[in-house]
């Protein structure tokens, strides 16, 4: 029988990353042209009609790909999330609080174009509150991206938030700076600024960049484990060239199948534990986790995948790449940067639990794709 059914769609949670990255990026730079345009951006070289008009096309266009970066989370299936999570903050099973902040951010963004759009109905003075308290939903954005997203760990993405958040604070300085603002009023600003981004660094280092953050942020259990789709890294102390065969080889194997679920997330789970005898003594562990499908199997969302010699079972890290039927292909990596792939022939006895099959060994990234 068929371990699985589909495998995982790529594309949209690509999507997902970029358009949330260039919405923030956008977002910064409306607020700094807000911030800096009443009192003329740009040394008075530029109108400020042209300023605003500059401010508000920006806005429009991150508000479009905050837009497309919520249509391709909720057509991702990664994650429970659905519409309702992406406008009612704080109610989802997936890190409720910081996809909450993401809802509120998008709210306070969609406030400010009905407002806009209603401009002349409900007076100059209620829409420049809704304005301004817009400018919260750059501040809620960040925290949502550091503390949600996916690559809120990679060096990327520590440098994006370093430069927006450090453009954003030099904005908030020249405003008061060139305000003619009393000195108390003025020094208040921009001790506010600084402590702001110190407190920033603090929790950012102290949360986001620390192992556990996942589950510390509100992960389902179910996908804690699929975070491997996601950044797939060894931890593990580098195995050495002896301790597996020289690639390629081939062992047959014998193991054990669990099957668990729907979970109140209507996720359920998989897992395969086996190890291969006699001239390769190894031991293989696959995790996956997806939703059910009517004719039988599981269409996947997630996996994990750890393989290595007996002593260091967790020597090579990585996930699934193919599915077909009884065929399974698996990328790996060790802590050394050493690659291996897997293709696996999984012969699965749902009644026993028993697993039988053989296992081949090659280097490199993909076994290629399997065709059945």
């Amino acid at each position: 029988m068929s371990l699985i059914a589909t495998t995982t769609p790529t594309a949209y949670w690509y999507l997902t990353r970029g358009t949330g990255s260039v919405a923030l990026v956008l977002l910064t730079i409306g607020l700094v042209l807000g911030v800096m345009g009443p009192i003329g951006a740009g040394g008075g070289r530029w109108p400020r009609f042209v300023v605003a008009g500059l401010h508000r096309n920006v806005t429009l266009l991150a508000i479009a790909f905050v837009s497309i970066h919520v249509i391709t989370t909720i057509a991702d299936g990664f994650a429970p999330i659905g519409l309702k999570d992406a406008l009612i903050p704080f109610l989802s099973p997936y890190r409720p609080f910081w996809l909450g902040l993401g809802a509120v951010a998008l709210d306070l963004l969609l406030a400010l174009v009905i407002t806009s759009m209603l401009r002349r109905r409900i007076g100059l003075r209620i829409w420049g509150a809704v304005h301004w308290l817009a400018y919260a939903s750059w501040p809620v954005a960040m925290l949502h991206a550091l503390g949600t997203g996916s690559d809120a760990r990679l060096g990327w993405m520590e440098l994006l938030a370093g430069v927006c958040a450090a453009t954003v604070a030099l904005a908030v300085l020249w405003r008061v700076g060139r305000s003619g603002a009393a000195t108390a009023p003025r020094a208040a600003a921009v001790g506010g600024a600084l402590l702001a981004l110190v407190a920033g660094a603090v929790w950012y280092r102290s949360g986001p960049l620390q192992h556990g953050w996942a589950k510390r942020a509100g992960t389902p259990a179910t996908l804690l484990h699929g975070t491997a789709r996601q950044v797939a890294v060894a931890t593990t102390t580098p195995v050495s060239a002896q301790s597996l065969p020289a690639t390629p080889f081939s062992a047959p194997l014998v193991g054990r199948f669990a099957h668990a679920g729907p979970d109140r997330h209507g996720l359920e789970s998989v897992a395969v534990s086996a190890v291969t005898r006699g001239a390769v003594a190894s031991r293989l562990r696959i995790d996956l986790w997806g939703t059910p499908l009517e004719g039988g199997g599981v269409a996947m969302r997630a996996s994990a995948v750890r393989y290595g010699p007996g002593g260091l079972p967790s020597a090579y890290t990585g996930k699934i790449v193919g599915l077909d039927g009884s065929r399974v292909l698996v990328a790996l990596r060790d802590a050394g940067g050493r690659t291996l792939s897997l293709d696996l022939n999984l012969q699965i006895d749902h009644a026993s639990g028993r697993v039988v099959g053989t296992l081949r060994a090659l280097s490199g990234e993909s076994t290629g794709t399997a065709q059945g």
